[in-house]
This record gives structure tokens, C-alpha cells and sequence, in this order.
């Protein structure tokens, strides 16, 4: 997708999980390895967003930018991303998120051109699994200078052209919505892991 930029949210505060999420490893792969892998199937141009700066990253293959303003959250993040693309709009999506589908990443890329295209759950928005033009700099520019720096809040502009993907849409790619399942806390490693073990089962008893 030559117009349209993957950015791959990776600032590794880890709180609930207690060690670096971002190098757990899960099938194999650690977890920024198994985002990249999908993003590498469909974008040209992949950003790697950080608070500070990771010297594990540097050898990742791809541009790894770090935070231009400080301590503003995942807020902080995706403005970084999105003002560093060279591309209109980008997909972003965090880290932890081991199962990113890249059907419905290219449903949410293709459905519209809107300012923001989000996925719409039964159990709440995806902002950090989404699409946002450039437009939106300015908005979270004033986001972020008021320390209002949850995301979601810039569907509040009525200036901006907003499309809400709803979820019997996207379970039509990934039934059971795991493109969604990130991993903050130690359970949430563990169910991951389970679900990894029971595709590789079941892969090795298809004949």
C-alpha cells in the first residue's frame, strides 16, 4: 500500500506485565516481530515509535523514531507516527497485539478515505488499531496541549470525517476478533500462548 503508512507503536512502559513486552516471545517470534511481519505484507513505508530510544530496535530492518513530544502517552505516539509519515493516512497499531490480521487491516485501509477509520467493538472502541490522515495533526496537537490525551476523543471534532467499522463487519475477517487481543499483564501472555500452541496442533494433524 504505496499511500499509506504502518506504524507500529512500541514505547515499552510494560507496567502490568513486568518485563519489556515488547521482547516477549510468542511462537518463535517476539512480539515486535510478529507486528512487523504482518505490516511488512502490506505497507512500504513501516515506522517504529518509541518514547526513548531502544538499541534492540535498531536492527529491525526499519526507521525508528522517538517521541517529538515527551510524555504524552499513546497520544504522543501516534501524532509522532503520523507526522514522520510521508504518506496522507497510516495504520497504527500497538505492539502487544500478537494476532494483527492483515484482511481487515486492509478492510479498514479500503473501506473510505475518512480522516479516521476505527474499529467499533461490542466492548469499545480500537483506537490503537485504526486509520488516521494527516488531518488530524492539528487536533491532537490541541489534544495533547489541553492533556487530554485520550485518543479517542479526537472523534469528537465534527471538522473531521469519522467512519466506525462495526463488529459483525470485521468478524467476517477474523472471527474470533484476536487481531485485537493485546497482552498486558502475564494471563493475557499465558492465553496467548495457548492459542498459539492450539494452531500449531492443529496445523500438524491437517493431512
Amino acid at each position: 500500500m504505496k499511500d499509506v503508512t504502518g506504524i507500529l507503536l512500541a514505547g515499552g512502559k510494560s507496567r502490568r506485565m513486568g518485563i519489556d513486552k515488547r521482547f516477549l516471545t510468542l511462537g518463535g517470534d517476539t512480539l515486535v516481530q510478529r507486528a512487523l511481519s504482518v505490516y511488512e505484507r502490506l505497507f512500504t513505508e513501516i515506522l517504529i515509535v518509541v518514547a526513548e530510544p531502544v538499541p534492540q530496535l535498531s536492527d529491525m530492518g526499519h526507521q525508528v523514531v522517538t517521541d517529538l513530544i515527551p510524555n504524552c502517552a499513546t497520544l504522543g505516539g501516534l501524532y509522532t507516527g503520523l507526522s514522520l509519515s510521508r504518506n496522507p493516512r497510516v495504520f497504527a497499531a500497538a505492539c502487544d497485539m500478537p494476532f494483527l490480521n492483515p484482511d481487515i487491516i486492509r478492510h479498514l485501509i479500503g473501506c473510505c478515505d475518512d480522516d479516521v477509520v476505527m474499529p467499533n467493538l461490542e466492548t469499545g472502541l480500537q483506537p490503537m488499531h485504526a486509520v488516521y490522515a494527516k488531518t488530524c495533526l492539528p487536533y491532537f496537537e490541541r489534544m495533547m496541549a489541553n492533556n487530554n490525551l485520550s485518543i479517542q476523543a479526537v472523534l469528537g471534532h465534527n471538522e473531521l470525517q469519522v467512519r466506525l467499522v462495526a463488529e459483525e463487519v470485521l468478524r467476517a475477517f477474523d472471527p474470533q476478533l484476536l487481531s485485537f487481543l493485546n497482552l498486558n499483564t502475564p494471563a493475557d501472555a499465558e492465553l496467548a500462548r495457548q492459542i498459539v500452541e492450539q494452531s500449531e496442533r492443529q496445523e500438524n494433524d491437517t493431512p
